[in-house]
């Protein structure tokens, strides 16, 4: 079924958010941008949205078989190829070639403890899930081929996490892989930390309750990195949301002016540019996130940038989907 776009406009600055109508009503969490052109996302009772000509008109499928699901994460990397993740009970990881239309089932785990959280690929090939602790480690695996298989990474001597810390699976973006064998991952809950590889660092993020911690990581290079967060419950407060690296996650700062409450995605753009969002609106920082400006009170859970060109989308509650207009 194909929908045409109807536009709204908010906020009045250098940037402002246009809202597209997507033509459903799915809570979306997953969002890939391959290009200008072509946009995937995903959400709940197994749907998943494709757009080929930059967010004017959408096709939408309920995955046959798994209407029921919540696919919170997806990667794709053409307007035929994408990877979608169902977060649990059993967790799933499908796969198609022909732009939607058929879906094999790549990876399934049945244990009652498995809820994935998030995946990211640097390039068609290599990519990483994590997940929620099994045991008290958490659940990290790789693909070496594009997502046709998966490996946990068990084998892995990586660090126990406190009782309540976990993974946000709010917007698949708390994994970012820097290169092969190099990637950064975030918890939250009663304890929120910064895991370089294996190496594990404290996070001066609000945490210590189940909705509090952090949500999501961005990187600009090895060095420079932000991270968001805060309480899903209270997304009004601004204190203590947002927190910056310069020196590869040994140590972290507040920005001077923070954004404007809970924030469940955060994507670098450019130079110094940065956006996040939220429930609650989007703010963008243009000096590396030092100081952060409100462009909207339209709240979303998910941003991303094209991966070949400079196109930004952001998919939320609803059904809501909108593209940052500079």
């Amino acid at each position: 079924m194909i929908f045409f776009m109807v536009i709204g406009w908010m906020s009045v600055s250098a940037q402002t958010v246009k809202i597209l109508n997507s033509g459903s009503q799915a809570s979306l969490r997953g969002l890939s941008v391959v290009s200008n052109k072509i946009i995937w996302v995903s959400g709940s009772n197994g749907s998943v949205g494709r757009s080929v000509d930059g967010g004017i008109t959408w096709n939408w499928t309920n995955v046959k078989g798994f209407e029921k699901k919540d696919f919170r994460d997806i990667e794709a990397f053409s307007e035929s190829t994408a990877i979608i993740m169902a977060i649990s009970s059993p967790a799933y990881i499908l796969k198609t070639t022909d732009g939607g239309n058929s879906w094999k089932i790549v990876y399934q785990n049945a244990d009652t403890s498995m809820f994935l959280d998030a995946m990211d690929f640097v390039d068609r090939k290599y990519g990483m899930v994590v997940g929620d602790p099994v045991g008290h480690k958490l659940f990290i695996a790789e693909t070496l081929d594009g997502g046709d298989t998966w490996h946990s990474l068990d084998h892995i001597k990586l660090p126990e996490v406190a009782n309540g810390e976990a993974c946000f699976a709010s917007s698949g973006t708390n994994i970012r892989i820097l290169n092969h064998g190099k990637y950064y991952y975030i918890t939250g809950g009663m304890r929120s930390r910064f895991f370089d590889n294996s190496i594990a660092n404290d996070l001066p993020i609000m945490q210590g309750k189940d909705s509090e911690g952090a949500n999501s990581i961005g990187f600009k290079n090895k060095k420079q990195m932000i991270v968001v967060g805060g309480d899903f419950n209270f997304p009004d407060s601004a204190t203590h949301v947002c927190c910056i690296t310069k020196d590869g996650g040994k140590s972290w700062t507040y920005p001077v002016s923070g954004p404007h409450g809970y924030r469940s995605c955060i994507e670098y753009l450019k130079k110094n540019n940065w956006i996040t969002c939220g429930l609650t609106g989007v703010d963008y920082s243009t000096n590396d996130g030092n100081t952060w400006k409100l462009i909207s009170n339209e709240g979303f859970n998910v941003c991303k940038k094209s991966k070949s060109g400079n196109s930004v989308f952001f998919a939320g509650g609803k059904g809501k989907i909108a593209k940052l207009v500079y």
